[in-house]
Formats: structure tokens, sequence, C-alpha cells
């Protein structure tokens, strides 16, 4: 070696602030190494990173994979997103469709005015009540029917009924209930037949439904018969003063003997009194016989 060689190669006293690197990472000027003190440090230099030659390498391979997965997790929600907002669009249009069919059977009402659909709920009510009703008749009726021995019954309580009905009109029947106490005075025996018999029918148009005259029963089939002072009913004798016994409305009846021309101003005209006494309470007693028909029969059709 030449003595220029080693001239250059020693070092030189006035380069002792030179960086020398550390060889195992950035930090001061003789660091860890003997004889070195003070120094600064150096700024660290990152290294540049290496550039990627392709997928084939092996540090390319971790970014590719994460890529690669993404794509995955939202291949694996699709579906089921998809069944979500098919759900969701079935019940939206169910939703709607009642909607609209509700609409339109409340469409007829939307125009009506209140008092109209007053008068359609006061009909609905009766047509509720009537249906009820009926129902309720039905269901007696059914009863009725399914049960024999109350069917039996209730056909032997009408039938009595009946038969007491007839005999109250037929008067084979004693009755009882309000009515009139009629006293006719014939002091001077003017009262005639026909006066009688004006009074009976009198008494019928306004609703008698029994009477008797001095004891006698008056029917269908009475008679009224004899001359002033000595009239027969059915046959039997009367004598003044005249009591009339009859059953049925008191207030009726009593307007219809005093009505102006009626029989208690014809009576009055003859010299007779009449008293008319209201009751609450008469009794009808007197029973006619019951006539065997000669001829007539029931008819069996």
């Amino acid at each position: 070696m030449s003595g220029d060689e080693r001239s250059a190669q020693a070092p030189d006293p006035g380069e002792d602030d030179v960086v020398v690197p550390h060889p195992f990472g950035p930090g001061s000027r003789g660091e860890g190494v003997p004889g070195v003190e003070d120094a600064q440090p150096e700024p660290a230099v990152e290294p540049e990173p290496e550039p990627v030659d392709g997928p084939g390498e092996e540090d390319a391979g971790e970014p590719v994979a994460a890529a690669d997965a993404e794509p995955a997790r939202r291949r694996t929600r699709d579906p089921l997103a998809a069944a979500l907002i098919g759900v969701l669009t079935l019940l939206l249009g169910f939703a709607f469709a009642v909607q609209v069919r509700a609409v339109g059977d409340d469409q007829q009402y939307v125009g009506a005015r209140e008092e109209d659909l007053v008068r359609i709920l006061d009909d609905l009510n009766v047509r509720e009540e009537r249906l009820r009703g009926q129902i309720a008749d039905e269901r007696s009726a059914l009863q009725d029917l399914t049960s024999s021995d109350s069917q039996s019954a209730t056909a032997l309580e009408e039938a009595r009924a009946r038969a007491e009905a007839i005999g109250i009109l037929n008067g084979t029947i004693a009755a009882q209930g309000p009515g009139l106490v009629i006293t006719i005075r014939d002091p001077d025996d003017e009262v005639r037949v026909s006066d009688v018999l004006d009074a009976i029918q009198e008494l019928r148009g306004a609703g008698a439904e029994a009477m008797q005259i001095d004891g006698v029963r008056v029917g269908v089939s009475t008679a009224i018969t004899g001359t002033p002072g000595d009239l027969l009913v059915d046959g039997r004798p009367i004598t003044a003063p005249y009591e009339f016994v009859v059953i049925g409305s008191p207030e009726s009846m009593r307007t219809a003997l005093n009505i102006p021309g009626g029989v208690v101003q014809d009576l009055t005209r003859l010299g007779a009194t009449v008293d008319i006494t209201p009751s609450d309470q008469v009794v009808v007693d007197a029973l006619r016989p019951l006539d065997t028909p000669q001829y007539a029969s029931p008819d069996n059709d």
C-alpha cells in the first residue's frame, strides 16, 4: 500500500461528527460503540416496499383472500334479504286489498247524512229485535213439539179455554167480571117487547159478553115475547122493575145506552126510569140448558 493510500484511509481528525449507521437499527451516533458519546440521533428512514410481481407472491395472498371473502358474505346474505323483502311485499299487498274491500263496503255510508245513519241504525235494531222474537217463538214451538207431555198439556189447556169461552157465550157457564147493573122501572106498564130487544141489541153492540134479565140467561137464541106489563124471556115471565146484569166494558155500554135517540131516551119518553150502575165485579150466574141439535152434526172432514 502506498503512502498516498494510507493517508487517504487515515481518519481525519475533523470528521468526528460524521454519523455512522448503527448496525442494529437507528440510534445516536456512537451508541453501543466504545469511546463515542453525546451523539445526535439520526432520523429513521423507512425502507421502500418491494414491488409485488403477481398473485403468486406470498405477500400478495392476504389482500386477495380478504377481497374474495367480502363477496362471499354478500352472496350469503342476498337470499335472506330477498326472502324478507318478498314476505313484506305480500303482507303489504294483503293489507292493501283488505283496505280496498273495507272502503268499498263502507262507500255507501260515506256521503250519508247523520239523520240517515240514525234511521239505518234504528232499522237494524228493530230488525234485530224482530228476529230475536222470532227465534224465541220458534224455540218455544220446537220445545213444545219435542215434548209429548208438554204438547198434550198445552192442547188440553187450549181446549178447556175454548170450551169455557163457548160456554160463556152460549150461557151454559156462569161468568163474572166488570159490567153494569141496569134497573128499568115501568110504573105504567108501557115497556114493550121491542124496547127490551133494543136494549139487548145495544148492549151486545157495545161489547156485552154475558147478560141476564131477572134471573133468565140471555143467549143467542133468546126470544122476548108477551105484552106490556106481561113480558116473557124464553117463555119465562119477568116483572117490573126489570133488572139487567151485564158483563162488559162499563163505559162503552153506558155510552151506547145514553146516545141521543137511544134506549134510555125512548124508555124515558114512555114514562119509565132507567138507573145505570157501573161495577168492577158483577156475577151472571143464570144458566141456559144446553140444547141438543136435532138436524146438525159435526163435520168430521
